[in-house]
């Protein structure tokens, strides 16, 4: 397997994770139970889910009067599409 098709799984398989794990932690909230720190959501957005991490929290209405995850999470996308740039065009398209 080529490191590109490994990468893509990846986020495939983070961004899966991030969109379910926000729906779980909304479930929880609505049932007054035990819930997942901010700062987990926070950390499967920053490893690639924030594309999963974005559809959650508008999908399932969660975490949407936060504004440190309104402003947070596009921006974490942003770092890392620009980053991403950066890589593809110093390393792989020089």
């Amino acid at each position: 397997m080529s490191l590109t098709t490994i990468l893509i799984v990846y986020l495939i398989i983070i961004n899966i994770s991030a969109f379910i794990i926000f729906g779980i932690d909304k479930r929880r909230a609505v049932k007054k139970r035990w819930r997942i720190a901010e700062s987990t959501l926070f950390l499967l957005a920053l490893i690639g889910g924030s594309i999963g991490a974005e559809a959650g929290m508008y999908i399932f209405h969660h975490k949407t009067r936060h504004l440190h995850f309104v402003i947070g999470i596009p921006l974490i996308f942003i770092f890392q599409v620009v980053i991403a740039f950066f890589i593809w065009k110093t390393l792989i398209c020089p």
